[in-house]
């Protein structure tokens, strides 16, 4: 399985250049780990976890999978470490790698922050992207999508809509690239000025009324105010949700089996009604499961380069 052409197979960055076949070896493997209690040996691995951004489902969902393949996880807080005195991010994984670190998970402020990483000869261990910015959040992806093909066991011509801050979500910017590989129609919904300059290209936007009885899956977004500027940061939740996110009365309208996402943490009350959050059709916790198992496939797949 390719994760990106010759010397960086051995990382997992990006979705974009995975085909249909390699997704779904990944979603297989995760539904495996899930299905069984099969772990690889990985005892005599190392991984180590550097969020520069603050998070609890992505961070701690790869220790747990880390740990439950069998790896030695070492502990690292930027705020106590060298970055402090001004080291570099190319420098601090020279660090860990020097020290033994097989994998190393980055999320980091800077958009595609793993370019330079990638790229040097110098580096060896596996770097897995935990999130850039705003632009790819893979991990996310690949756990959206088994939570997807679980449910529906295919993702041929369902109807996705993915609604709210496409714009500044990385997890939005992943999904609706690989969903239309894989085959399934994508909708846009939202603040029309929240919407991404490439949502044209893999989707086509539609009013929330207008996708609520027709979609398969409803994958509501955080409104992410640390983010935007200062203006945006003060919008008024209850119109928000009146205009733009499930309320109960939308609910009611979905089709009978169409399921409600969200990557979380959600806010209760602007994106979805905080009662509807965990309702019979949301998916939002077995996503959070989900997690854990997908990074394991994830992490199964660089170090078996």
């Amino acid at each position: 399985m390719k994760m990106l052409k010759n010397k960086t197979d051995r990382h997992f960055v990006s979705l974009s250049n995975f085909s249909e076949g390699e997704i779904m070896q990944l979603i297989e493997t995760a539904l495996r780990y899930k299905n069984q209690s099969e772990r690889e040996p990985f005892s005599d691995r190392y991984a180590v976890n550097c969020f520069f951004e603050d998070s609890t489902r992505t961070h701690k969902s790869f220790e747990m999978a880390q740990r439950k393949l069998g790896m030695q996880v070492i502990d690292f807080q930027p705020s106590t470490s060298s970055v402090k005195k001004g080291e570099s991010l190319y420098d601090t994984v020279l660090t860990l790698q020097a020290i033994g670190i097989d994998v190393v998970v980055i999320r980091h402020s800077e958009e595609a922050y793993y370019e330079k990483l990638i790229s040097s000869p110098s580096i060896h261990c596996s770097i897995i992207n935990g999130g850039d910015g705003a632009g790819q959040h893979p991990s996310q992806s690949l756990l959206d999508l088994m939570t997807i093909y679980e449910e529906f066991g295919t993702f041929r011509d369902l109807e996705i809509a993915i609604s709210g801050d496409i714009k500044h979500s990385r997890v939005a910017r992943s999904n609706m690239q690989i969903l239309n590989t894989l085959g399934a129609k994508v909708f846009f919904t939202g603040p029309k000025k929240w919407m991404a300059d490439d949502c044209d290209t893999f989707g086509s936007y539609l009013s929330i009324d207008e996708l609520i009885p027709r979609a398969d899956v409803m994958m509501f977004l955080r409104v992410q105010k640390e983010r935007h500027l200062p203006d945006i940061s003060q919008t008024d939740a209850k119109t928000y949700l009146q205009t733009y996110g499930l309320t109960p009365q939308r609910e009611k309208q979905m089709k009978k089996q169409a399921i409600v996402m969200h990557p979380a943490p959600v806010n209760r009350g602007v994106e979805i009604a905080d009662e509807l959050v965990e309702c019979s059709r949301s998916r939002i916790i077995r996503q959070m499961e989900n997690g854990v198992f997908a990074r394991m496939a994830i992490i199964e797949s660089v170090l078996k380069k």
